[in-house]
């Protein structure tokens, strides 16, 4: 595996601490800048939003410039802006900063994706892009709880600045790894072809498995340590425990799974998504109970992570050559699914049915993505429209 792609995951690590980190720091910033938890909060949401909108936004205005420049721009602009978050006293300022550090994380995931996959023969892609995605993983094992530490220790201001730092480190070797100067004529993406492909049905109805698989997961865990105290009756102290059980099932979930989503992306996606089902009913069932509530959000990790190479690989193979604007467009996918999920879980809670019934969500949310996997193996096993789509995939 080329020395880039783990590079490109260790930068993914520094960024995607930046992600999750303001979790446990919303009561610091709020006392800090003077505004509720609920303006904090929207700190979050503003990065999710920023990561929905700036993918597929960056992906057309950078598809001509190099990989290694875009790559270094995108870390450069993600560093500003967490240095200027890290020196405001404003709010305004601090929500803005968020969205921009979210746009360039946004690009940055793009564009390493595609030059992930294309450093890498087809064989490959699935293990490359499970490496990749695994810096996000380790992130909320380890980078998202010493986030918190740090912000809780010595200031929220301080993990800002950690995170610029890790992300200036990982930039380092950016420049030796990734090629530089600019394609060939022949090879270079052009905006017609790219938009062309995005027209394939087949690769927005992967969009959507990819956006229902993240909701039917994220749709639990952004309760999951509510529901740990309030209906489990887990002492606060142990939560992060729990927590961090998830992000290890996630690590193991995408290193498994990267072993055959390259060569049965769909045997693989149907597994993992009918576990995730069966987890979520179990997890509604016994959510008074500590021991099986621990193991279940081990597995909900690790089956939700799971199917994350099949995915890649499957948007891939649809895509072709034509895969920067279709690559970006897949991390919006997973985005509106993490954007819609933490809403689905708060009607139900707001309905009265309780904590538990956020994994009753999750398992509906997961009967219907296997729906959307049938259809789109109906649809793979049919006679492709065009030639040039890229390297078939078996199921």
């Amino acid at each position: 595996m080329p020395l880039a792609v783990y590079l490109l995951g260790l930068a993914i690590f520094a960024q995607g601490t930046s992600e999750f980190m303001l979790s446990g720091l919303l009561p610091e910033i709020a006392a800090d800048l003077g505004i509720t938890i609920p303006d904090a909060g929207l700190l979050i949401s503003a990065f999710a939003v920023g990561m929905l909108v700036g993918a597929p936004v960056l992906a057309i205005v950078t598809l001509r410039w190099p990989r290694r420049t875009s790559l270094l721009t995108f870390t450069a602009v993600f560093i500003a802006a967490h240095v200027v978050g890290a020196l405001t006293a404003s709010y305004g300022v601090l929500l803005a900063t968020r969205i921009v550090a979210a746009f360039a994380y946004a690009g940055f995931w793009a564009v390493a994706a595609v030059a992930t996959v294309s450093m890498v023969a087809p064989g490959a892609r699935g293990k490359a892009m499970a490496i990749v995605t695994g810096g996000l993983t380790i992130a909320t094992i380890l980078g998202v709880p010493a986030g918190t530490f740090i912000g809780q220790h010595l200031g929220w201001r301080a993990a800002f600045w950690a995170v610029a730092a890790m992300s200036a480190l990982a930039a380092i070797g950016i420049p030796a790894t990734i090629r530089g100067g600019r394609p060939a004529a022949e090879s270079m993406p052009r905006l017609r072809r790219e938009l062309r492909t995005m027209a394939e049905p087949r690769l927005w109805l992967a969009y959507g498995v990819a956006a229902l698989s993240a909701c039917s997961v994220i749709v639990i865990f952004s309760y999951l340590g509510t529901l740990l105290t309030a209906t489990t009756g887990l002492p606060e102290g142990w939560v992060p425990v729990v927590l961090a059980l998830f992000g290890v099932g996630s690590l193991t979930g995408i290193i498994l799974g990267s072993r055959f989503g390259d060569t049965r992306p769909f045997a693989a996606l149907y597994a993992g998504t009918a576990g995730i089902v069966a987890v979520s009913v179990l997890l509604a069932l016994t959510a008074t109970s500590v021991a099986p509530v621990a193991v279940l959000v081990f597995l909900l990790g690790g089956f939700g992570f799971f199917v994350n190479p099949a995915l890649n690989v499957r948007i891939y193979a649809i895509a072709g050559e034509a895969r920067t604007i279709a690559g970006a467009t897949a991390t919006s996918a997973f985005n509106v699914g993490v954007v819609l999920a933490p809403w689905l879980g708060g009607l139900t809670i707001a309905a009265g049915f309780g904590y538990p019934s956020v994994a009753w969500a999750g398992a509906a949310i997961g009967v219907v993505t296997l729906g959307a996997i049938a259809l789109a193996s109906a649809l793979h096993r049919a006679p492709a429209p065009r030639a040039s789509e890229g390297q078939p995939v078996t199921s």
